[in-house]
């Protein structure tokens, strides 16, 4: 498994619609591992001054991060394969 991060502009996005969007990936993620995908949606960072996101999951591959937000309807500019530095 590999950490992917999903970047996203979410500039003027009201906390309500944040936390649906939050909600979306960790069911979608559920979803996705029930029926054979293993992916994780691990945590969100979000910076409100800019609406900038940066989402982290656990997959297989990026394509199972795409199909995720794809299936999610969750906008994103990238995914990228990252390092989670949490200690």
């Amino acid at each position: 498994m590999t950490v992917y991060m999903v970047e996203r502009d979410l500039k003027g996005i009201s906390m309500e619609a944040l936390g649906d969007a939050q909600k979306a990936a960790i069911s979608k993620a559920a979803e996705m591992t029930s029926n054979g995908t293993d992916i994780s949606y691990l945590r969100s960072t979000f910076a409100p001054e800019d609406g900038r996101c940066m989402c982290l999951f656990d997959a297989a591959s990026d394509v199972d991060v795409k199909r995720l937000n794809d299936d999610a309807g969750l906008p994103y500019h990238r995914i990228v394969p990252a390092l989670d530095l949490a200690p």
